[in-house]
């Protein structure tokens, strides 16, 4: 018979049959949490006690010393958010400089052409101007008045500190989100294409207003959206050089010449090849418009990949009857031109590698290698060039970017090996393909060692084509009007 001590029948029975000098002897009372592997029946809770109060305290180091000793010291505070705080005369500075603006305005109200005026008094970047002056309510009046600034900047100074956590808070008219969203960007870009000297030309040119900003909005969430959520963070903000670029803005009159986000010149190319592709105009376009896209160089398998929302957030929609037909939009082509153009942009790797994954494992296997090979080997066969096997070409691949696991390259692999647009090409872009195979082996490596970057390279090839086309075709409208004279 077992006999536990903490049930109340057991307790019974020994009372009543038991004498008290003859009572079993219960060692320990069971713990109500499984017991460890080292517990046996002869350890005890009492002797696991005296044992424990026999043993020593553990040496203390010296900061356990310090801490002891120095109880109502506190450590001070090393994690700022939003940037250190500036001192009450810091502020006090910037808002006399705010009250001196609004003094030599007329009735003392400032409208968005003079708000910039305001902005640089409160130490922001010129470009900051129109975001600043919804934030503070201008959007609503026309205008804004002294106190009104004066009120946001109190209320913006007291929590945000850095440059990069008032822009966040700026742009989102002081929402309680700590994130951006794409149409946050709007009202800055808009202000970038109304006022920049650069863009002069473009002011008539209404239509091609929104193309522009969307296209500037577009490159940056390419650029800095790393995380591919549709909402730029914090610290993503703090990781880029967007503020930067910004701040350039109002000291480059030639917008031209800055290269990222915003060139006139670079969204003139990408337009333009959207345009060849839309052949309706609507602003979509299919997987037959895409696979126009030089020459046919990409192949089919790619192009299902790419509309198979592995890269795109859009949905299938029904456009005049056609139901469920994938369509990219404006937007999306903007960032499938800069991957395709630029391979060993970071951003570039993750776009043409969520291609190929096709299990979404993180991996590309083997059998995804062949998958996208297979169909080079056959439109090279098709056309009466010679075809590397797949075997072999495998072997140079895995040589070239020396996966950590054996049989399976990884998105580290890739980013790490300086040869990834040859690797990308090789399965997908036949025409860079035979590209690479014709060119000298160091050419590209001396072409990453130079400071230009390859979409900077494309853009402006591009870019001379499609002014001396231009040219051309208006040299050709002027000879045939003297010859109808």
């Amino acid at each position: 018979m077992v006999v536990r001590s903490w049930c109340l029948a057991c307790q019974f029975i020994l009372n009543h049959q038991f004498p008290e000098e003859n009572h079993p002897k219960f060692p320990y009372k069971p713990w109500k949490k499984p017991r460890p592997r080292s517990y046996n029946k002869n350890y005890s809770r009492e002797s696991l006690s005296s044992s424990l109060r026999s043993t020593p305290p553990p040496h203390h180091s010296t900061l356990q010393r310090h801490t002891k000793a120095n109880k109502s010291h506190l450590l001070p505070r090393f994690y700022f958010p939003h940037g250190k705080s500036s001192n009450q005369a810091e502020r006090h500075v910037v808002q006399e400089a705010i009250r001196a603006v609004f003094q030599n305005l007329p009735n003392q109200q400032a409208t968005i052409e003079k708000f910039g005026l305001v902005t640089k008094a409160c130490g922001c970047p010129l470009y900051w101007k129109a975001p600043l002056f919804i934030a503070c309510g201008g959007e609503k009046l026309g205008y804004v008045e002294l106190n009104m600034v004066l009120d946001f900047w109190r209320d913006l100074t007291s929590s945000y500190h850095d440059n990069n956590s008032k822009f966040l808070k700026i742009l989102t008219h002081g929402q309680s989100r700590s994130y951006l969203l794409p149409e946050d960007f709007m009202s800055m870009v808009q202000d970038v294409v109304d006022t920049h000297p650069g863009l002069t030309f473009l002011k008539e040119a209404v239509e091609f207003h929104s193309r522009y900003v969307h296209t500037v909005i577009s490159r940056i969430y390419y650029n800095v959206n790393s995380s591919w959520t549709g909402r730029i963070s914090l610290q993503e903000l703090r990781r880029s050089n967007l503020l930067q670029v910004i701040a350039l803005l109002e000291k480059e009159e030639d917008i031209n010449q800055i290269t990222q986000y915003f060139s006139y010149e670079h969204f003139y190319v990408i337009y333009c090849k959207f345009w060849e592709l839309d052949r309706d105009h609507d602003l979509f376009i299919d997987k037959h418009d895409l696979a126009r896209h030089s020459d046919h160089a990409l192949s089919t398998r790619l192009i299902d990949r790419i509309f198979s929302g592995a890269v795109t957030r859009g949905k299938p929609k029904d456009l005049q009857g056609q139901s469920n037909q994938l369509k990219m939009s404006y937007t999306e082509f903007v960032w499938f031109l800069l991957a395709e153009e630029d391979k060993s942009h970071p951003r570039a790797i993750e776009y043409w590698f969520r291609c190929m994954d096709l299990d979404g494992d993180g991996y590309l296997s083997m059998y995804e290698l062949e998958y996208f090979y297979d169909e080079q080997l056959q439109r090279m066969e098709a056309i009466g060039i010679e075809c590397l096997p797949f075997e072999d070409c495998l072997c140079q691949m895995l040589d070239m970017i020396r996966p950590e696991i054996p049989g399976k390259v990884s998105l580290g692999d890739l980013k790490k090996c300086k040869m990834t647009p040859i690797f990308f090409d090789t399965f997908f872009n036949l025409e860079k393909y035979l590209d690479h195979e014709q060119r000298d082996p160091f050419a590209s490596q001396r072409d990453h060692d130079n400071e230009m970057s390859d979409w900077d390279r494309y853009a402006a090839e591009e870019y001379e084509l499609l002014v001396a086309e231009e040219g051309g075709n208006d040299g050709q409208e002027h000879l045939d009007g003297e010859d109808d004279i």
